[in-house]
């Protein structure tokens, strides 16, 4: 059987499921091909969205049009601001969800978009047509041809599950692993390497001891992850906090010696910022304790998943652990940690667009570009999804620039350095990170988003009112006159000097130590003024009060991010054979004619390459 489709996306995980809604809303025929109906968007480790940096991409992916934000918000079970003792551009939004509900809401979302299409089969062969992907064959035999091909197969390819000495084939437990489709791939001369990464065990809520752990609950405010999706709807809940102690640390090291990391059983390289507990124990042996967190997998399942306790020991070792701990001394688990090793793409293979250089029609998305996180695939996917569409009508690829988003950073890390284990985002990785902050993805992305079909009209109608509101509170902070006689006993009670004269009500803001929450208790046309904007006034005035405290600094990272433009904007693709250019050191005549970068910006950022060698391309270019 044959069936022909524009874009084809293949694997039904958080890059496959947003790359699939992405190239439908454009416009093309869209088929996304996943193994199991029943588990898109599975949440194979923690059922968390967001966290440090990742947050950050979860709202971009709201503001381009994509989904993860809204199936987050209506899944919910906790929700926390990260990092808000730090300033703006650091606070990062993180989501507890019930692991079940996100997989159908998930569902729902993919059943009700037009020109979307889903078929329950596993890739096996992909099919190259005159030096283009033009498809793939399943194992069932089917061919689905289409314009565009998108791989987002995540752990599965050639998956290899270990816990202690037992290797189980699987891209996840009890799911069968993907064979043949990595060397269908390879022989066309695109390179293949392997990576490791793991999940901790599953408890029993009901034999924890959880008066004997710190309960951390969660926020209440109006704080969430889609500027429309639903406010929290399902019933909120507590996680608990605890720490291992020197006898569990005793009863892992004894059995070190069965840990695939530690015998040469796994020779792939794992996260280094999410480390396996026996990582920890050999990284920081003077440590007798580490930080464990157990957290609910759904409101209606005693299922608890106990992050800080990723392993692939043996199952015995596991427990017998983890019993140690006072609070878990009656512990029972549905499974134990493992461990997973799979195939993933060299993505210095890939341009921007995240389309293959050395296949055309051919795009990668999500873990096999060797990174580790859903939001940083489900980013990509969104990416990967958008310009698959737009190839098949010989559109202008969609790309976003470092200072655009963080998407853009992780696309450009990706494509110009490449990876040497598991990539993660953070919020260091962005040298423009007041400018990508978590409260303006839509003032940065979703006209762009909506110029070229990725967002609707709904949603861009949003950021207008949004935009004008912002706009109208900025307004009248710059002209509302303060008077010294009538605040300024109020602002010795609040902790700041007082007026010396009159003032604007925008010189107030700007102080530390105010805000328009503790501002509007003092000046009634504030406080009137935000009331009457909408059911989102808080977010709103938030974005206001951000853009106006922090107006220099946001203006001087703008003059930077400027100037590096200037380097972006000269193509050397392709201009040069670097191999014959004695000019440039070793290193960076090796670098540059591997990667091939588009500009001289992408030029600057791959190691290797240094000052002098940017200098000297300028000089070749007559600049």
């Amino acid at each position: 059987m044959i069936l022909k489709y524009d874009v084809i996306v293949i694997g039904g995980g958080h890059a496959g499921c947003e790359a699939a809604v992405a190239a439908a809303n454009i416009g093309a025929k869209t088929c996304l091909v996943t193994m199991d109906m029943n588990k898109i968007a599975q949440m194979s480790c923690n059922p968390a969205v967001g966290g440090i940096a990742k947050g950050q991409i979860v709202r971009e992916i709201d503001a381009l049009g994509g989904e993860m934000g809204r199936v987050t918000d209506a899944t919910a079970i906790q929700f926390r601001m990260l990092n808000r003792s730090k300033g703006p551009a650091m606070w990062s939004p993180r989501a507890q969800c019930d692991r079940e509900k996100f997989i159908w809401e998930w569902r729902s979302v993919l059943d009700r978009t037009e020109n979307l299409d889903i078929w329950q089969d596993q890739a096996e062969e992909l099919l190259v047509e005159n030096g283009e992907a033009i498809g793939v064959r399943t194992v069932w035999g089917v061919e689905l041809l289409a314009g565009c091909t998108v791989i987002t197969a995540g752990t599965f390819l050639n998956g290899l599950m270990h816990i202690g000495k037992k290797m189980v084939e699987g891209g996840r437990i009890a799911e069968p692993a993907s064979k043949h489709l990595t060397e269908s791939i390879t022989r066309h001369g695109i390179r293949s390497e392997r990576m490791k990464t793991g999940t901790p065990v599953r408890i029993d809520k009901r034999s924890v001891h959880l008066d004997e752990m710190e309960v951390q609950d969660g926020e209440h405010d109006f704080h969430q992850f889609s500027y429309m999706g639903k406010k929290r709807v399902l019933k909120q809940l507590p996680c608990w906090t605890c720490n291992t102690n020197k006898e569990v640390h005793d009863t892992l090291l004894s059995r070190i010696a069965d840990s695939p990391l530690y015998n040469g059983q796994i020779q792939s390289i794992g996260p280094r910022y999410c480390p396996s507990v026996e990582t920890k124990l050999m990284t920081f042996p003077d440590r007798h304790q580490h930080p464990l967190f157990l957290e609910p997998e759904g409101v209606d399942t005693n299922e608890m998943y106990l992050n800080g306790f990723s392993s692939s020991l043996p199952m015995e070792a596991q427990i017998d652990a983890l019993r140690k701990v006072p609070a878990f001394r009656d512990l029972k688990v549905y499974r134990p940690g493992y461990a997973i090793e799979y195939d993933f793409f060299d993505p210095t293979q890939l341009n921007h667009s995240l389309e293959s250089k050395i296949i055309p029609r051919l795009f990668f998305a999500g873990q096999v570009n060797g990174t580790t996180g859903y939001e940083e695939a489900a980013g990509q996917g969104l990416v990967a999804g958008a310009n698959a569409a737009i190839r098949c009508y010989r559109g202008t690829p969609f790309v976003m620039h470092r200072d655009e988003s963080y998407i853009g950073v992780l696309i450009d890390d990706l494509v110009t350095k490449g990876v040497d284990e598991p990539y993660r985002m953070f919020t260091s990785r962005a040298e423009y990170r007041i400018l990508l902050r978590q409260d303006d993805a839509d003032a940065r992305l979703t006209e762009r988003a909506y110029k070229i079909g990725l967002a609707k009209r709904d949603r861009y109608d949003w950021w207008l009112e949004k935009k004008n509101a912002i706009e109208k509170i900025e307004d009248f902070c710059r002209t509302f006159h303060i008077k010294a006689k009538d605040i300024n006993s109020k602002l010795e009670g609040m902790g700041t000097a007082p007026l010396h004269g009159s003032c604007k009500l925008i010189d107030l803001v700007s102080r530390p130590e105010l805000n328009f929450n503790n501002l509007s208790g003092i000046i009634p046309e504030l406080k009137q003024l935000i009331g009457n904007l909408n059911n989102r006034n808080e977010e709103i005035a938030e974005a206001a009060e951000i853009r106006i405290k922090y107006k220099g600094y946001i203006e001087r990272e703008k003059i930077i991010a400027d100037k590096m433009h200037r380097l972006e904007n000269i193509r050397i693709k392709d201009r040069f054979y670097y191999t014959e250019m004695d000019q440039l050191s070793t290193e960076a005549r090796q670098k540059l004619q591997a990667i091939n970068p588009e500009t001289l910006a992408q030029a600057s950022r791959i190691p290797g390459v240094s000052p002098s060698d940017i200098n000297v391309l300028l000089v070749l270019l007559g600049r």
